[in-house]
């Protein structure tokens, strides 16, 4: 039996007059992995430092296994900027000692991408004090995981890391036999990393087992159960009069009721988006031209971080941007963007955009946008408009607008100087929406945002009919909101991944084990790779191959409308079993074409 090493019993916390935590008792025990879930606000932060006794609590008590060795990531480090990254996270381990420790190698090189710290001025010799707020917290948490732990509790892991990284903190924490609390937004991690959830809600903890998929079936079958408990208590009078009526026969009668499996819940919904209906109305709105690029370079400075890119952004297109940090994912929708605003008169260093006339391009950018303090959320809203049309025939006020983003009718009212970093990300969200653009920029959308929110948005996004490209690292919301994956791998090009996400990791580990094998043979690989670059083909090749990309993945999206139309006809057409077959054939048809178009655009993206 496993052993407990927390147990919380009867704890409350209040702040002002919130109760946070209202009688909380609940426990970690040995193996166990717990996702710690809820709204912005409503105490999953001070959930976990109560029970890693960093506040103390009102009333109630938290109880420690004798011996424990806690290790604690909060959102604020206590790092020393006097000391280097060595001393911090290495101690005072000769070279020979930590280099010989496989985990301190696997744990610098899934965080910061090697043992020499690529990136870092002077790598592990890098004083503190100047870096960034991501690179501290990157340094706190490669500190806590080379040390030995009984119970790791993680306040927002996730954040400042790539979808690599992240991919290799999940593999990490699978391997390690410690036991894990972890606040996080990031689905996608919640899933692969933990094997039961807490959702703190309204000064309670609800626990569900199982990971974030499972705690979503969970607490829907839970909140079916909880609105059939109040239609009963609706109809309690009406059902009292009926049976009355019936008389005594019908008393011997007892109902049966049935909890359905939580897979049933969904068994008639349909799609998240139609795929055709959204690109008619995008047709309609932004006509044939949405962003057409050609030849283009990209540079950042001195710095070239796209060569020669053709590419084309057509209407109703939702596309997912991922990429190492620093290859030009900003600097893309930066282009695109100063091509947009200025109507195609600032072009990028070479090369050509063009815009479309009917373009409304709304661009959330990572930095929040600064709006007058005393200003009121409804007010900063309605400086906008005050109703807007989301498509599909979908209208909202802006006091609706806000309450679908987590603003309630008092929340409304509150000064944007009171509100948090997450809650000013919601602002500016809405505010953008309000504008009614047709083309939407988002970097990195999901940053402070709860997962509620996240829920929410992808709602609204669902259908809203429009083009988008996205960047973000949360894997989850990039798979949920895009139908396409293009990735900037560093090589000064842009390359679409008809598997997504695995397949930009599995490009990544190639790339990073070929670069560790060429600093290992030194200058013995310089022959090797002469005559690789005598192979390479010319610069009209390359061109050449580009524009057969483009042309295979305009073919893919014909195909995905396609394919999308048949599963709606075969669902209308169930009892027609003639017309289904053929309907059946037609996509089995498609399948295969889609598969040698695959592989041809495979082939293709090696000589671009």
């Amino acid at each position: 039996m496993a052993a407990n090493l927390v147990n919380v019993e009867a704890v409350s916390k209040v702040y002002g007059t919130r109760a946070l935590l209202d009688g909380v008792s609940l426990g970690v025990s040995e193996g166990d992995r717990i996702g710690v879930v809820g709204r912005n606000g409503d105490g999953k932060t001070t959930l976990i430092r109560v029970l890693a006794r960093l506040e103390e609590a009102d009333s109630g008590r938290v109880t420690h296994s004798g011996g424990l060795r806690l290790g604690v990531l909060t959102q604020h480090d206590s790092l020393d900027p006097a000391a280097t990254v060595r001393h911090e996270v290495i101690g005072d381990l000769a070279d020979h000692e930590w280099a010989g420790s496989a985990k301190i190698r696997d744990v610098l090189t899934g965080l910061f991408g090697g043992l020499d710290l690529p990136g870092f001025p002077q790598g592990l010799d890098t004083v503190i004090g100047p870096l960034s707020g991501g690179e501290r917290r990157r340094i706190a948490l490669a500190k806590l995981l080379i040390a030995e732990q009984d119970l790791i509790v993680l306040d927002e892991p996730t954040n400042h890391l790539d979808v690599e990284g992240i991919a290799w903190l999940a593999r990490h924490l699978q391997a390690r036999r410690s036991a894990l609390v972890c606040v996080t937004h990031d689905r996608w991690f919640l899933d692969q990393v933990c094997t039961r959830m807490w959702d703190v809600q309204r000064g309670t903890v609800h626990e569900y087992e199982g990971g974030y998929s499972d705690y979503v079936f969970a607490r829907a079958e839970r909140e079916r159960i909880a609105a059939t408990e109040e239609t009963k208590r609706q109809n309690l009078v009406r059902k009292e009069l009926a049976w009355l009526r019936r008389g005594a026969p019908a008393r011997t009668s007892k109902p049966r009721y049935r909890i359905e499996a939580a897979n049933e819940l969904i068994a008639d919904v349909p799609p998240p988006r139609d795929t055709s209906e959204l690109m008619r109305f995008a047709s309609a709105r932004l006509g044939k031209t949405v962003f057409d690029v050609e030849d283009v370079t990209v540079q950042a400075g001195p710095k070239v971080l796209l060569k020669h890119l053709t590419w084309q952004l057509g209407p109703g297109d939702r596309v997912g941007l991922v990429g190492v940090n620093g290859a030009g994912k900003t600097s893309l929708l930066r282009a695109l963007a100063e091509a947009a605003v200025s109507q195609g008169e600032k072009q990028p260093a070479a090369g050509r955009i063009v815009v479309g006339r009917t373009v409304r391009l709304a661009y959330l950018s990572q930095d929040v946008a600064e709006l007058p303090p005393t200003l009121r959320v409804l007010e900063a809203v309605q400086q906008i408009r005050d109703r807007v049309d989301l498509g599909k025939g979908r209208e909202m006020t802006a006091g609706q607008l806000c309450e679908k983003f987590g603003f309630t009718k008092e929340k409304q009212w509150t000064p944007v100087g009171d509100l948090s970093g997450g809650e000013r990300r919601r602002l500016q969200l809405l505010r953008l929406l309000m504008d009614e653009p047709n083309v939407l920029f988002l970097d990195e959308p999901t940053n402070d945002l709860d997962i509620e929110t996240l829920t929410q948005l992808e709602d609204l996004l669902d259908g809203w009919p429009g083009s988008m490209i996205v960047i973000s690292h949360d894997r989850f919301f990039l798979e949920r909101t895009t139908d396409r994956t293009f990735a900037l791998l560093g090589d000064a090009t842009l390359r679409m991944l008809p598997r997504g996400i695995d397949e930009y990791l599995e490009r990544r580990e190639r790339m990073v084990e070929a670069a560790s094998a060429a600093s290992s043979a030194g200058s013995a690989a310089a022959p090797a790779t002469a005559a690789k670059a005598a192979k390479t083909a010319s610069a009209a090749d390359a061109r050449a191959a580009k524009k057969e990309l483009q042309r295979i993945e305009r073919q893919l999206d014909k195909i995905s409308s396609r394919e999308s139309t048949l599963h709606t006809q075969i669902a209308e057409n169930a009892t027609d079993f003639e017309k289904v077959a053929k309907l059946d054939a037609e996509l089995r048809e498609l399948a295969n074409e889609r598969e040698d178009l695959e592989t041809r655009w495979l082939e293709l993206a090696e000589e671009a």
